[in-house]
């Protein structure tokens, strides 16, 4: 159950945009029905029909959106983009209008139209998401301070409005003023300080509620709730309520706005139960998002000292790897220099590349597949210089996508570990087989090599203890590696889950 329900909200994340347009199309069906008042099923699957091809551009654009915007670049991802909402959705357009010419063309217009326009949306969406992930200051503002910002811009919009109506005999009365849904930017020019008083008695009305959800946010929940226990909370809430809801309503009731629209103050009674209501409906639907709120905070703390600890082996793992190669590859110099060798020098400029991609590259959190098999031959070429017998190397690739991103140095702990276990003690010719094939959603790599017997007895080093958990902490349930031997033959295989 717990498998399903995560591979539906992987499924959500991942295809959010297509169940977006998904829900546009099946909104121009729902319409579709209401307008013509044949609430029926076959009305309403045979619109969904008619206006697939106005839509499909959108659903398998989004679809594949995904995909394309991790392995495309710029303007090929541009291209795709043009090709699909600018070409192929006017041609089906014009095709549906011909195709079904009983129905009214600017219901496929309409629908075409909004299709490009949710696309707009959704991109510039991504983009401003992606962009904004990194401002510090929108991460900050969080709830409370955003209903604050809200309040005020509700206060601004309805003050902007009550001065608007000042002098329309439609609303403006002998007896009252009421807001009417009309804005004249000239009057807040005119009449500014009644707009600015307006604006605050306002603001302060419903920073009135504000303060009974500032109460339940801040007091009741985290500390009450937490702390005492339900039955407590509801007993504190009511307390709450009783203490504040008479003294908020009289400093509401001497607001000189109540006169402007109306309202008798020596009629209105500060002890209304109606108001006390009102508090406690505030509180009351207010307790969902706080408690979500108080979740979400705990649930990131959490996760964030996850992702710490996480970082922090991870360093911890790195370190040990990279000391290990690096006097490894220094026994590989230190071999060439006594055999006077001509590639000294090609082979200490390689040796710099190998550990300048070891210590830069290794740091990163994803490399290309390019990258990393680039850096693997290399260092396979350079270990071969040293060995006392030929190596029968075969190396088969099947790269679909040399862009696709791995974590990097992964593929050398198998590699040295063949080497040192396998190849370099070997008294005969040793042989060893790699094979890589990768897609955009997966990775396999296989490393084969020969071995001693005597090698056979000797206990797994460190390398291979390192790399399991490393994949464990950058490829949680994403991953497998086998390993089996026997007198003669040793075999690791690494599955990769990239998407």
């Amino acid at each position: 159950m717990m498998n399903t329900s995560f591979s539906l909200s992987k499924f959500v994340l991942k295809y959010t945009d297509f169940l977006a347009f998904v829900g546009l199309w099946l909104w121009f069906g729902i319409f579709q029905v209401q307008e013509k008042d044949a609430v029926s099923w076959t009305t309403y699957l045979t619109t969904l029909l008619v206006l697939l091809p106005t839509q499909l551009t959108g659903l398998v654009f989004s679809w594949h959106k995904p995909n394309r915007l991790a392995n495309f670049n710029k303007s090929r991802f541009l291209l795709y983009w043009v090709g699909s909402f600018l070409v192929a959705l006017p041609l089906l357009t014009v095709a549906s209008i011909f195709l079904f010419s009983g129905y009214d063309s600017m219901l496929f217009i309409g629908a075409a139209l909004c299709s490009f326009l949710l696309e707009v949306v959704l991109l510039g969406n991504y983009f401003y998401v992606k962009r904004v992930q990194h401002i510090k200051w929108i991460k900050k503002i969080g709830l409370e301070n955003a209903v604050l910002v809200s309040l005020i811009l509700f206060a601004l919009i309805i003050s902007t409005m009550a001065v608007s109506s000042i002098g329309n005999p439609e609303y403006d009365t002998k007896d009252r003023l009421l807001v009417g849904f009309v804005f004249v930017p000239t009057r807040l020019i005119t009449h500014f300080w009644t707009f600015l008083g307006f604006m605050i008695q306002f603001l302060l009305m419903y920073l009135a509620g504000y303060l009974f959800f500032l109460l339940n946010s801040r007091i009741l929940v985290s500390k009450i709730l937490k702390q005492k226990g339900l039955v407590l909370y509801i007993l504190s809430a009511l307390a709450a309520v009783a203490i504040l809801y008479p003294i908020v309503g009289q400093l509401l009731i001497l607001m000189p706005i109540n006169q402007v629209f109306g309202r008798d103050i020596f009629s209105l009674n500060p002890f209304l139960l109606e108001n006390g209501f009102g508090a406690m409906v505030i509180i009351a639907l207010s307790l969902p998002i706080v408690l979500a709120l108080q979740w979400g905070k705990q649930n990131t703390h959490i996760l964030s000292l996850e992702r710490e600890k996480s970082r922090t082996e991870l360093d911890l793992l790195k370190q040990q790897l990279n000391p290990h190669f690096f006097f490894n590859t220094l026994n590989n110099l230190y071999a060439l220099s006594l055999q006077k060798s001509e590639k000294t020098s090609e082979s200490i400029l390689q040796l710099s590349e190998l550990m300048r991609y070891t210590i830069y590259k290794g740091q990163e959190d994803r490399v290309s597949i390019a990258q990393e098999l680039k850096y693997l031959e290399d260092y396979i070429d350079l270990q071969q210089i040293r060995l006392k017998k030929p190596l029968r190397l075969e190396f088969n690739k099947q790269i679909e996508n040399e862009r696709v991103q791995l974590a990097p140095l992964l593929f050398i702990v198998l590699v040295e570990n063949a080497f040192k276990h396998g190849i370099e003690p070997a008294e005969e010719v040793a042989f060893l087989n790699l094979s890589l094939t990768c897609t955009d959603q997966e990775l396999r790599f296989v490393c084969e090599n020969s071995i001693e017997p005597e090698e056979t007895k000797q206990k797994p080093g460190i390398g291979l203890d390192n790399l399991k958990k490393r994949l464990e902490l950058l490829y949680p349930k994403a991953y497998t590696l086998d390993i089996s031997s026997n007198n003669t033959i040793f075999k690791a295989v690494l599955y990769l889950k990239l998407a």
